[in-house]
C-alpha cells in the first residue's frame, strides 16, 4: 500500500513523463561510473557516466527518470562524490532519481539493504527521488527448490528498505513480467501482489526484441501492467540492449536489431498501454553502444 501524500506524487510523476511526447522511451537504468579502479575499488572507469556527459545523454533522449546505481557506503570515497554529483545534476537538469541497488547477500541480511539505502540519502540528499531495488532470488539455486522461500526472503528486503526511507522517497521494484503467475507466500494473490503492497513503482522486465505477438513485449507486461495500475503504483516496462550472452539469448535483446528498432517497437509498447514514455531501457552504457556513440 502506498503511504499518505506517495500516491499523489506517483500520479504526478506518471503525468510529467507522459507530457514529454508520444514516443516509447521515457527511462533507463545506469549501472556504471567513471571512476578509475585505481581510485575506489567500486570504480567502473566509464567516462559517459561522469555527470556531465550522463545528463547529456538523459536530456537529449528526453527521459524522465534514471534508476542510478548507488554503491555500498555510496557517501564515502569517489565513487560516492560521483553518486551524490551525479545525481544532483540529474535532479538539475528536472530528471528524477533512483538510487539503484541490488545484491544477493542482501536476502540473508535485509538490514544490509537498508544500510545501503541510507547511505545512498546521506550522499545525495534531496536529488532523490526514491530507491530502486533489483534484488533477483529468481537467479539462485534455491528458487528452483523452494520458491516461496526465496519470495519470503525478497519481501524481506523490500520491508527492511520501506522502513528505512523517509515517507516523502518512493520505493520501486524490479519485478519479471511472469510474477503475476506465481502466488505469494503467506498472503493472498500473486507474489506480484505480495510486492505491490509494499512498493510505490515496478518496472515490469520483459525482454523481448519485438512489441507485439504472443511473446512480445507487450503480451507479456500486461497482466503485470493491469495488476500496477490496479494497485495504483507506477510503471515503466523495461527492454534489454545489452549483448545476446548478456541478456540470455538474441531474442531477449535489441543488440542486434539496433536503435532505430528499439525506438520503432518502444513507440508500439507505449500506444498499446496507451502510456508514453513508458519503456525502461536496460541499460546506459549498452544503450550508447547501440547508438554506436562508443
Amino acid at each position: 500500500m502506498l503511504r499518505p501524500g506517495v500516491r499523489v506524487a506517483v500520479a504526478r510523476a506518471t503525468v510529467a513523463s507522459m507530457a514529454l511526447g508520444s514516443g516509447g522511451l521515457g527511462s533507463m537504468w545506469a549501472w556504471d561510473n567513471p571512476v578509475s579502479p585505481d581510485d575506489d575499488a567500486r570504480g567502473r572507469g566509464y567516462g559517459p557516466a561522469a555527470p556531465e556527459p550522463l545528463v547529456d545523454f538523459v536530456v537529449g533522449h528526453e527521459l524522465a527518470r534514471v534508476h542510478l546505481a548507488a554503491p555500498w557506503a555510496a557517501d564515502e570515497g569517489p565513487v560516492g562524490a560521483w553518486f551524490a554529483a551525479a545525481a544532483r545534476a540529474l535532479c538539475d537538469a528536472h530528471v528524477a532519481v533512483d538510487a539503484l541497488g541490488g545484491d544477493p547477500g542482501w536476502l540473508d541480511e535485509p538490514a544490509l539493504a537498508a544500510t545501503w539505502a541510507s547511505a545512498a540519502l546521506r550522499s545525495a540528499g534531496a536529488a532523490l527521488d526514491g530507491a530502486q531495488l533489483d534484488v533477483e532470488p529468481w537467479t539462485l539455486p534455491g528458487w528452483a527448490v523452494d520458491p516461496a522461500a526465496g519470495a519470503r526472503r525478497w519481501l524481506a528486503v523490500l520491508d527492511a528498505v520501506r522502513e528505512a526511507l523517509p515517507a516523502n522517497l518512493t520505493l520501486g521494484a524490479d519485478t519479471p513480467w511472469w510474477l503475476t503467475a506465481v502466488a505469494a507466500p503467506d498472503e493472498r494473490g500473486s507474489l506480484l501482489d505480495a510486492v505491490l503492497r509494499r512498493v510505490d513503482a515496478v518496472v515490469v522486465v520483459a525482454f523481448s526484441d519485438h512489441a507485439e505477438g504472443t511473446d512480445g513485449i507487450v503480451a507479456l507486461a500486461r497482466p503485470a501492467v493491469e495488476a500496477a495500475r490496479g494497485a495504483g503504483a507506477r510503471w515503466t516496462v523495461g527492454v534489454e540492449t545489452d549483448t545476446p550472452e548478456v541478456a540470455g539469448g538474441a531474442q531477449y535483446t535489441f543488440a542486434d536489431e539496433g536503435a532505430a528498432v528499439l525506438e520503432r517497437e518502444a513507440a508500439v509498447v507505449a500506444q498499446a498501454f496507451g502510456a508514453a514514455g513508458c519503456v525502461c531501457v536496460e541499460h546506459h552504457r549498452a544503450w550508447r553502444r547501440l547508438l554506436e556513440l562508443d
